[in-house]
């Protein structure tokens, strides 16, 4: 092959190639807004009998209350894009509950949004757990972490997750990139909303932590302080 004609193929190459490396860079994805909302499931009541990896049902309080988390969900400027939920029983209620108010939502179950113990500064609560249960429960957590709280593609995306309170304290903590074993530190009650943003840039904005806005003082179960409450009739005085 002669110079003329090699130089002639290089410029014809070059020319056919430029413009798919220019559609390749315009349709990569780009980095978006990632909105996070957490909510803790309803008030249930414990039964040892129940296999503890699944757990009650959420009782009628706790009902009531994610009916109110749902509807003040719905009221939101917002359409959510996934839907995630935990194994658990009383997390499965919740978001049926909460679902019936958003039309067309459909979760996944995600098992690593199960109810655990990560560890803590507590020596009470860290005598009572076994080692390898405090692994695997940082190690799932530290998954969902990685997996789901990241910046979106394209454009914002917002995403629900019906979990636990430990669960849901752990990820605002790693969030807040403070020390791991300070999540009790926080208190989210029953039926709680937090909120949780994560920019293009992968910087996390805690918004809210245990929101109970939507909640009446009567239906405020499961946070600190809460007392405990029944739908029981009381005897005629």
């Amino acid at each position: 092959m002669n110079k003329s004609l090699l130089n002639f193929c290089l410029l014809a190459f070059a020319t056919f190639a430029a413009p798919t490396d220019a559609a390749e860079t315009a349709t990569a994805a780009k980095p978006a807004a990632h909105i996070i909302y957490l909510v803790r499931h309803g008030h249930y009541v414990s039964d040892p009998a129940i296999d503890e990896k699944i757990g009650p049902g959420i009782s009628p309080i706790g009902s009531a209350q994610a009916d109110l988390a749902g509807a003040r969900l719905a009221g939101l400027p917002v359409k959510f894009d996934n839907y995630y939920v935990s194994p658990m029983q009383r997390a499965r209620d919740t978001a049926a509950v909460i679902g019936q108010n958003l039309s067309g939502s459909q979760f996944k179950v995600i098992e690593d949004l199960a109810e655990c113990t990560p560890p803590t500064h507590d020596k009470k609560i860290m005598a009572g757990e076994k080692p390898e249960d405090l692994a695997a429960c940082t190690a799932a957590l530290n998954r969902v972490f990685a997996d789901y709280f990241k910046p979106a593609q394209d454009q914002t995306r917002t995403d629900l997750f019906v979990c636990h309170g430990n669960v849901i304290r752990s990820l605002v903590v790693h969030a807040l990139g403070v020390d791991p074993d300070s999540w009790l530190s926080l208190s989210v009650g029953h039926a709680s909303i937090t909120k949780i943003r994560i920019e293009a840039d992968g910087r996390f904005k805690v918004i809210a932590v245990g929101d109970v806005g939507h909640l009446p003082p009567n239906l405020l179960t499961g946070a600190s302080g809460d007392p405990d409450r029944s739908l029981a009739i009381p005897a005629l005085p």
